[in-house]
């Protein structure tokens, strides 16, 4: 049985993001974990996906986790497409149940420090993806559609550590969407107050379950 906090609720949240046509025309399904991509585009086939299992809910993390913070890159021109690919001045996304119960772990354990999560992306739409996918041909950074990623199924999240009171992030060494090798989770030229901070992201979201992406080092799934 799942240990759920308190802030936590255990809600149905109703997801226009899967079907706006304002930036995506098809959705990856939180059914399709594995093989060939499932592509769902209404929410009411959404809805009755979940009626089966309950913990493919998906949940507003800004909403259920107390003090986390959201800077949703793909909604700016700060992202290695150098486009927004979401609706300008987002500021909800969304995480699989699970995953959103474990994130929440992180969170409280965080902050006990005086310190807090910044999220740069979570569920992602399939068809941006698809547009990642056409720019960059490689599966060291990009998802191939013909899989699909975990962001499309909401247990996927690009994050970092902030200051709680200030909101200054902690010195990682690279910033997201740093494609060379310094932003791998194994790369060790930095200075030791980088590599703690590296550490301490790795060891916490380890500890709740998550597991890190060797090439991306503000990158985990679920």
């Amino acid at each position: 049985m799942i240990n759920i906090p308190k802030a936590l609720k255990y809600t149905i949240v109703a997801i226009l993001f899967f079907v706006c046509p304002a930036h995506s025309t098809r959705a990856q399904s939180i059914a399709g974990d594995s093989g060939q991509p499932v592509i769902i585009t209404k929410t009411q086939d959404f809805l009755k996906s979940i009626q089966g299992d309950s913990l493919k809910k998906m949940i507003n993390i800004k909403k259920e986790i107390p003090g986390i913070r959201l800077d949703l890159r793909y909604a700016t021109e700060q992202n290695f497409m150098h486009r927004k690919m979401y609706p300008p001045g987002l500021s909800v996304s969304f995480l699989r149940f699970p995953a959103a119960v474990a994130l929440a772990k992180v969170q409280q354990e965080l902050q006990t420090k005086g310190l807090s999560l910044k999220i740069f992306d979570a569920y992602r739409p399939f068809s941006v993806t698809e547009k990642f996918w056409r720019l960059v041909h490689d599966e060291r950074y990009v998802a191939n559609p013909a899989k699909g990623s975990l962001h499309n199924r909401g247990l996927a999240v690009d994050l970092t550590i902030v200051d709680a009171k200030t909101g200054k992030e902690l010195n990682m060494g690279t910033g997201f969407d740093n494609f060379t090798d310094s932003a791998h989770q194994g790369f060790s030229g930095f200075s030791e107050e980088i590599l703690r901070n590296r550490n301490l992201l790795l060891s916490t979201m380890e500890k709740y379950g998550f597991r890190k992406f060797e090439t991306e080092s503000w990158h985990y799934s679920w």
